[in-house]
Order: C-alpha cells, then sequence, then structure tokens
C-alpha cells in the first residue's frame, strides 16, 4: 500500500500550488469583495492546462488521473475557492458530455470549454428541489421535432456566463426518478434566458444566478440521457463532484490552519507566543488530524475512481468528513486570532464564510449520512 503520489501527480500539485500562491492567493480577497467572476484566472487555468485537465487529449485535454485532479483541486482551494470551483464545473461538465454527448457534439464543445472560450453549467436545483434530484418541477415535452423545456433553476453557479446548459428536467412526474432526463441546451434556443443574481454568503464571484426555460424549445439532439436512465447519469456527476467538493473544503482547511499556525507564533500574551499554551497546541494538532484523516478519504475515493470501482459510499464519507473538518477547523482558527480573525484585514473571516457552503452543495450532511447508511445497509 503506497500512499505517495506519482511523480505526475507531483508536478500536477507543484504546479497548482505555486499558481496559487504567485496568481490566486493575492486575488482571493479581491474576488470575494468585488464578487465578479475572474476571467484572468479562468484563462490562466487554461493556458496551464490546468482547467480541462481530465479531459482526453483528442478533445485538448491533459488526460489526467482523478487523484491528480483532487490533490489541484486542494490546491487551488487553498488560494480561493471560488477560483477551484470554476475549475470544478468545467471538469464536471466535460465528464457529463463525453459520457453522454455525441461525438458531433463533443467535438463542437470539449477543446472551447477546455480552452475557457465556453461555459457549461449544471441546470439542477429548483426554487422547491435541491437535494431531491427526483424532485425538479421543470418539465420537457416531446414534439415533433424535439422537445419543449419550461422552468426555472435557482442557485446555479456560473449561470449569468454559462453558453449552455445540461438542464435537468421531468418528462412525466408520475414516474418519479424514471422520469428525469438530461438536456443539453444552448445559448440562443428561444425562450431560454438567464435570471438574476443570486448574493451569497462565501465563495462570491461566480455568477451564481438563476436560468429561465420559458417554453424553451430545443432539438431532438438536445437530448444527453432519456428518461430510464438520467437520474442515474445525473447521480454520477453528483459522486464525482463530491470528491471535487470534499477537496476543496479541504484546501480551505489547510489555509486556515496554515494562518493558525502563523499566528499562533507570532502573537504574544502573557509574555510568551500563544504557541507555548497548552489549549492553543490541542486546537492546532486537532487541525491536523483532522485534516489528514478527510484527505486520506479523498485521495481513497479518487483512486477507487480511477480503478473503475464503485465510488458511492467513499465519495459521500469523503465530502462528509473532509466539509465538516473544514468547519471546525476555520472555525478553530479563526478563534486563535481572536478579534483579529473577524476582521476583513485577515483571511480568516473568508475562509469562514466560505467553508460554511461545503456542508450544503454537492449534498448536504445530512444527505450524505442517508447515501452511506443506505450503502451499508442494502
Amino acid at each position: 500500500m503506497n500512499f505517495d503520489l506519482t511523480d505526475a501527480q507531483r508536478q500536477v500539485r507543484d504546479l497548482c500550488r505555486e499558481f496559487a500562491e504567485r496568481e490566486i492567493r493575492p486575488r482571493a480577497a479581491e474576488i470575494d469583495r468585488a464578487d465578479e467572476f475572474p476571467w484572468d484566472l479562468y484563462k490562466r487555468m487554461a493556458e496551464l492546462d490546468i482547467l480541462g485537465m481530465t479531459v482526453p487529449p483528442e478533445y485538448g485535454g491533459s488526460g489526467a488521473d482523478t487523484v491528480s485532479w483532487c490533490v489541484a483541486q486542494e490546491e487551488l482551494a487553498r488560494g480561493s475557492a471560488a477560483v477551484a470551483d470554476a475549475q470544478l464545473l468545467c471538469k464536471l461538465m466535460c465528464d457529463m458530455l463525453l459520457g453522454n454527448a455525441s461525438e458531433a457534439q463533443k467535438r463542437r464543445h470539449l477543446p472551447r470549454m477546455v480552452r475557457g472560450e465556453e461555459i457549461c453549467c449544471i441546470a439542477q436545483t429548483e426554487p422547491g428541489a435541491g437535494s431531491d434530484v427526483a424532485g425538479v418541477q421543470t418539465t420537457a415535452t416531446p414534439t415533433a421535432d424535439g422537445w419543449v423545456i419550461t422552468g426555472t433553476k435557482r442557485f446555479i453557479t456560473e449561470a449569468l456566463l454559462c453558453d449552455l446548459a445540461v438542464v435537468v428536467a421531468t418528462t412525466d412526474r408520475s414516474r418519479g426518478r424514471d422520469g428525469i432526463a438530461l438536456f443539453l441546451v444552448e445559448r440562443g434556443a428561444p425562450g431560454f434566458a438567464r435570471g438574476g443574481k443570486e448574493h451569497l454568503l462565501g465563495v462570491r464571484g461566480l455568477a451564481t444566478g438563476e436560468l429561465v426555460f420559458d417554453q424553451c424549445r430545443v432539438p431532438a439532439d438536445a437530448l444527453l440521457a432519456p428518461p430510464g436512465v438520467g437520474f442515474q447519469r445525473a447521480m454520477v456527476s453528483l459522486d464525482s463532484g463530491r470528491i471535487g467538493i470534499g477537496a476543496q473544503a479541504l484546501g480551505i482547511a489547510q489555509a486556515a490552519m496554515e494562518a493558525a499556525l502563523k499566528y499562533a507564533k507570532e502573537r504574544a500574551a502573557f509574555g510568551q507566543p500563544i504557541a507555548a499554551f497548552q489549549a492553543i497546541q490541542f486546537m492546532l494538532a486537532d487541525m491536523s488530524a483532522g485534516i489528514e484523516g478527510a484527505r486520506l478519504l479523498l485521495r481513497k475515493a479518487a483512486f477507487l475512481k480511477d480503478q473503475g470501482r464503485p465510488i458511492i459510499r467513499e465519495a459521500a464519507e469523503a465530502k462528509l468528513t473532509a466539509s465538516e473538518v473544514a468547519q471546525k477547523v476555520v472555525t478553530d482558527a479563526l478563534q486563535i486570532h481572536g478579534a483579529a480573525g473577524y476582521s476583513t484585514e485577515f483571511p480568516l473571516e473568508r475562509l469562514f464564510r466560505d467553508a460554511r457552503v461545503y456542508q450544503i452543495w454537492e449534498g448536504t450532511s445530512q444527505i450524505q449520512r442517508r447515501v452511506i447508511s443506505r450503502q451499508l445497509l442494502k
């Protein structure tokens, strides 16, 4: 059993770490404050072959493995969760097209997505349907030459920038999950419009907002995954996404611990650095142990995916653990900083806000526990 990264994986780690330290971290506070999409860093990821790193070379990518991507997500999130999440969305949407689109659609969209010239988003969450994917109210009705899609999506990452969207819709509500289908809808389709912007607590700068489908007409080949398999294909994307989301949470936790270590050595109280006090030492020790445990779970899930093995339980366990570790770590790191951690002049305030959503998106902590328990009991 070897826990070391391969040479190729270490190269990815070093590349992403240097990029994060030199170019992302100095911009992180500005991205959060302005709440504007970091186009320069997005294009820079494309130039560095990070954006489409897992896409096969024939479509413009580097063909990297999942472990490399997991490592990259952690390093990018150490600099900025928003930048890491932009990369994650590109990877997941490329995977979605690779697994479901026609060859013509792959040739048309994947190279442009890898180059950062085209953005695809996943239009799943609705005002009344988040964790319950099978409960989406957006409908897709067949016509003589295609489909008509009607509904509204909310909290969609990069909704206000997207050039195309993978839309989760029901073709027959009475069939439940068996009525779910996936559609690829391009900007310019009649009835497809961007809606209002969401103003979020953390992980800001991703142009999160609404997508509106008002009798949106799409051709027959817009159907990516038909009823009967659409729900399952959407769940496969969630499993991969949980590895990336967990790795982002881990990156945030790592950044918070590093900040706490540095501050504890520099801040003096009662005549000595606060790092000399056992209470602070134990908090730091718990941070390190939690982070290392989450990292092992994440890399195991990524390794299993690369082996083509099931990861439903493993991805859920990794995401659950990493997101809850991140919440605990940033809370304790802020406590170590005291009043300084509550100030916007220090990064802990932003890390604290960013970490919170990782217990919510890509399946809440409660949903992860449901997934895990179902796998144990089946």
